[in-house]
């Protein structure tokens, strides 16, 4: 991995008897810990990392505040948040290391897309994103007019969830191109193995993600979604999922963009 290479897509989850789940959660993992996510960090050597606050915490944002705070400045963080926090709750979570909050129609518990509008007019003045967790491609094709309309920038997560099987002739991908035509609009390369219908290496993906890469370069990111929650397959491998880069995004500079340039822009880890 380059100097500085991040993840931007992992979780950390409990220890539960500190960080009570929530009870609105939509499913219950095992403790995985800070702790081991470091070590993780240090095996793949990947220098830095973005904590997405997980589902089952809910808006007790608690545990990835914590998490940032014992990594230190090579992490930042995305929030799970309703809206009317006001002014003062939201410094605080920035001060915190929070650069964006997450809405999702995958777990319960967090805020949805009915929030969408809300929560960008409350955290434009802190240059939030905004990160939308699909349920499936075609929601992105419903939700495009409605991004198109906001200011903030906004990351789809997991390639908007275009399988394999979809592939080049997807509608999702199409309007995903074209959300990259606004500039506001980045794609995060993370937990595609959900995506393909093929067994490790996923070639069915490799289409989808050079078209985006050769589309805009300089708005992709990846991630490995660390601990892999709610996956009834087999446990990846994130070793291997580090192998698969060189195959996503051929040559160093590729990498140099989509592992480094790219996150320490949008997450601001240069500020």
């Amino acid at each position: 991995m380059p100097a500085n290479a991040c993840d931007c897509h992992a979780h950390v989850f409990g220890p539960e008897q500190r960080y009570p789940f929530s009870p609105e959660r939509s499913y219950t993992p095992e403790d995985c810990t800070v702790e081991q996510y470091a070590a993780l960090l240090d095996t793949l050597g990947i220098g830095r990392c973005v904590l997405v606050q997980g589902g089952p915490h809910g808006t007790d944002n608690r545990v990835t505040l914590d998490a940032i705070a014992h990594l230190g400045r090579r992490a930042r963080g995305v929030a799970v948040i309703r809206p009317g926090l006001g002014a003062a709750a939201l410094q605080a979570l920035h001060d915190g290391g929070m650069r964006g909050c997450r809405l999702s129609t995958v777990v319960r518990g967090g805020a949805g897309f009915e929030h969408l509008e809300a929560l960008a007019a409350e955290t434009r003045p802190l240059r939030w994103h905004l990160v939308l967790h699909l349920r499936d491609s075609a929601e992105l094709c419903a939700l495009a007019p409605l991004l198109r309309a906001i200011d903030n920038p906004f990351v789809i997560d997991h390639l908007g969830h275009v399988t394999g099987d979809e592939g080049l002739a997807a509608p999702a991908l199409h309007t995903l191109l074209s959300l990259l035509d606004t500039g506001r609009c980045w794609v995060k390369l993370a937990s595609l193995y959900r995506s393909s219908s093929q067994a490790y290496p996923h070639a069915d993906m490799l289409p989808l993600i050079h078209r985006v890469l050769q589309a805009r370069p300089d708005r992709v990111i990846w991630g490995t979604n660390w601990p892999h929650p709610i996956y009834a397959g087999a446990m990846p491998n994130d070793g291997d999922l580090v192998d698969l880069i060189a195959l996503w995004a051929p040559g160093a500079d590729l990498q140099q963009q989509m592992l480094v340039d790219n996150p320490a822009r949008l997450y601001g880890f240069d500020d």
